[in-house]
């Protein structure tokens, strides 16, 4: 077990499943004490807790919907409450929306927005006010803010594309206090969402140069990376792990 993350305290949002679940899981594996939050699934919240435990460090679950900005304030609240501070940040929790450009109304276009861009400046914002010179923000988007591959995608895509303006500009407000705030760009990723085996798989695979999906603890270690000290003169900066999908 590395110590390297020793003292600090991490909050990751959609952290009971996939690639929140390995990110929790290895910022937990490099000494940080770890809250986490879900919106339906208790049951691998609280296993994902006591996998944390078993390792030594502490952890809490809080359940919040990230299109509930109250919510997830409270929670950074709740995280400060628990562990007296907070160091890192990990803004994973989305939602995938996608279909013919016809079919989406305005419902889906607002939801895809507060889920994906409103909650992370939300989150950054509240937790920025405890955070102290050396703080993390560490944004997950998407691979499709760089290259919209298949139809659909449209919203979806400006979702995630507007994260590298997010990251770019709370990089610039929050530098002078030592912040740094980056983001990670997750290729095809093998999780319950996107199965490696999954009917789509082939096709989605022969867009990477890899010709392979990540694992979630692919993802987990570019985001134990920036959490980490050796990252601290890199801020604003998008980093696609995606297998040579973009290229």
């Amino acid at each position: 077990m590395s110590n390297v993350l020793d003292g600090k305290v991490a909050l990751v949002t959609g952290g009971s499943r996939g690639i929140g679940a390995a990110v929790a899981l290895r910022l937990a594996a490099d000494g940080a004490d770890v809250a986490l939050t879900y919106q339906q699934n208790g049951d691998r919240a609280a296993q994902v807790v006591e996998q944390i435990k078993a390792a030594g460090r502490r952890a809490l679950a809080v359940r919040a919907d990230n299109a509930d900005p109250a919510a997830l304030t409270r929670t950074v609240d709740e995280v400060v409450g628990e562990f007296g501070r907070i160091d890192i940040l990990v803004n994973n929790a989305g939602i995938y929306l996608a279909g013919p450009v016809d079919d989406l109304g305005l419902a889906e276009f607002d939801l895809s927005i507060a889920v994906n861009v409103r909650a992370p400046f939300v989150t950054s914002k509240a937790a920025a006010r405890h955070m102290v010179s050396g703080g993390r923000i560490i944004n997950i988007g998407s691979n499709m803010a760089q290259r919209a591959a298949f139809p659909g995608h449209s919203v979806y895509s400006l979702s995630k594309t507007a994260l590298i303006g997010l990251t770019k500009g709370l990089g610039r407000d929050l530098g002078p206090r030592g912040i740094t705030v980056n983001l990670i760009n997750p290729g095809p990723t093998d999780t319950d969402a996107n199965p490696a085996d999954g009917p789509y798989a082939e096709a989605i695979r022969g867009f990477t140069a890899l010709g392979q999906y990540a694992e979630p603890a692919d993802i987990a270690a570019a985001v134990a990376f920036l959490a980490r000290e050796d990252s601290r003169y890199l801020t604003g900066a998008t980093i696609d792990v995606d297998g040579g999908f973009a290229i």
